[in-house]
This record gives C-alpha cells, sequence and structure tokens, in this order.
C-alpha cells in the first residue's frame, strides 16, 4: 500500500466486482446506524442497509448507492459483499420516482394481501437512489 493510512477495500454485487482499491475510510448505513471506517478497525461482521456509501481516496469522496448485504472488517481490509451496488450514473431517476410511488401506494394501502415489509425496503431503495441521483 502506498499511504499507510489506507486499507483495501472491494465492493461485491453478485453480478461484478462493484469496485476494488485503497481507501482512506468507508463510511456507509448498518443495522446498527451509519458508520465510518478507517483502516486498524477492530475486526467484526456487520448488517448493511440501503444507503449512500461514501469511499474517501486521494482526498476525494465516491459515492454510491448500496443496498442491503453484509460487511467484513479485518485491520487493513474491507469486503462489502452488496446486493446492489450503483454509480449515479448507472440510476435511472425516473424509475427511482416510479418505484417510490408504488412503495407508498402500497404502505397507504393498508392491504392485508401486501408484504408490508418488502413495500418498506423498496420505498428505502427508491429514496436512496433518488437522494444519490440529487447530490450529483
Amino acid at each position: 500500500m502506498a499511504d499507510e493510512r489506507n486499507f483495501e477495500l472491494q465492493i461485491i454485487t453478485p453480478d461484478r466486482v462493484f469496485w476494488s482499491g485503497e481507501a482512506f475510510m468507508l463510511e456507509l448505513n448498518t443495522s446498527e446506524g451509519e458508520v465510518g471506517i478507517y483502516r486498524r478497525h477492530i475486526p467484526m461482521t456487520m448488517i448493511v442497509e440501503p444507503g449512500i456509501a461514501r469511499i474517501h481516496q486521494d482526498g476525494k469522496v465516491l459515492e454510491a448507492a448500496v443496498h442491503a448485504g453484509f460487511l467484513e472488517i479485518l485491520p487493513d481490509k474491507i469486503t462489502v459483499m452488496a446486493e446492489i451496488a450503483e454509480w449515479p450514473d448507472e440510476i435511472d431517476a425516473n424509475r427511482a420516482h416510479e418505484a417510490e410511488v408504488r412503495a407508498q401506494r402500497r404502505l397507504q394501502a393498508h392491504d392485508p394481501k401486501i408484504d408490508t415489509s418488502r413495500a418498506e425496503i423498496a420505498l428505502k431503495k427508491a429514496i436512496v437512489r433518488l437522494k444519490l441521483v440529487e447530490r450529483k
């Protein structure tokens, strides 16, 4: 590693290695809340929740939508195994807005046939995508 403050980071989805390289810090949402992780963090695993991941690298910050998965933290390496990871330019804002509206309608319907937890997750994913596109 070129910089002693950096760690190796990989973000992997079922269909690709989304990002791989050195980073100074990683911020993302977990079931425990939003976390920021530096090199030499104590080893642990965490559950990743839908949110915007921020990869701090060489004085810049890369942002991506990361939707659910697991995070393995080792002192010099972090691996994120995500269901979905997307860069802002990969997100279709119109489709995300439609997904948000659909999820809100399902939740407001109070229909016992609707899986509310699934609708809540769909709403979270849509909101994350829209936030990321708006920040771009």
